[in-house]
């Protein structure tokens, strides 16, 4: 007698994600449940989901992404999860690659992703992306988000991880000030995980790292060879990193100044 079919929640977090998530939840449509946890989205991104016929939608304050893919987590039904971005995308072989992993006895506990990126329509095919990898794919009784990172949440495993052949397609860069305001985001949550870590501002480690940011990923990583892409890319990504620097400083001051005003 053949084991049952092992059923897969598909997961997803979005805020103002309308003219992506129709595509994110129909390349995701064979899974047996689509989760989505919206934080308050005011573009129509909710009332879309509120209305499509097989998606689930609660709405949940945003923290940050470690604690609200956690929440998500939480609310699904099955052991097997997908969990994919909102402006990512499901090709029909790898979805025939997803079923056949779960259902396979000797499957992994998780499985990394490698990702397509895409700039408006157009592969980006350095600039430091052409080796990212993260786990899309897992047992939800195996696994947890580390409470260490507060932005690119990682996920703690117990037990292996392999590699799907297939790639997700993810449609990073929609347009200019969207990825700039994702960077600055990016940036000023990781300054909070760096804070909660007692690390300190300094002038010269924030030259030094946003120039290193520019210099390896346009030059080393080849975002050169992305032409124009690679410039508007590369550049933002530095752009995160001097957020952070320039949050962390804000954060300390803030931290003084409330220190001052508590003594006797």
């Amino acid at each position: 007698m053949s084991a049952p079919e092992q059923k897969l929640s598909a997961l997803i977090i979005t805020y103002n994600e309308l003219g992506y998530i129709e595509k994110c939840i129909e390349s995701v449509s064979f899974a047996d449940e689509i989760l989505v946890v919206d934080s308050y989205s005011n573009d129509g991104t909710y009332e879309y989901l509120i209305n499509h016929p097989k998606a689930k939608v609660i709405q949940h304050p945003f923290e940050n992404f470690t604690a609200q893919k956690s929440f998500t987590l939480k609310q699904a039904s099955n052991d097997w999860i997908l969990f994919v971005d909102a402006d990512e995308v499901v090709s029909p072989s790898l979805r025939d690659e997803i079923l056949e992993t779960i259902n396979d006895p000797d499957a992994c506990e998780a499985y990394w992703f490698y990702r397509i990126f895409m700039f408006k329509n157009k592969v980006l095919r350095f600039s430091g992306w052409q080796t990212d990898k993260n786990h899309r794919l897992f047992r939800k009784s195996k696994v947890r988000f580390t409470d260490k990172k507060l932005v690119h949440e990682t996920l703690e495993v117990d037990g292996s991880s392999c590699i799907l052949n297939e790639k997700l397609t993810h449609y990073c860069y929609k347009n200019y000030e969207d990825y700039k305001s994702k960077m600055l985001r990016y940036g000023r949550l990781k300054a909070k995980e760096a804070f909660y870590k007692e690390k300190h501002f300094n002038y010269l480690s924030m030259v030094v790292k946003t120039g290193w940011k520019f210099f390896n990923h346009y030059f080393l990583r080849l975002g050169i060879l992305d032409g124009k892409k690679g410039i508007v890319i590369c550049y933002l990504n530095a752009l995160g990193v001097l957020e952070r620097f320039r949050e962390l400083k804000r954060l300390e001051k803030k931290n003084e100044l409330a220190y001052y005003l508590v003594m006797p």
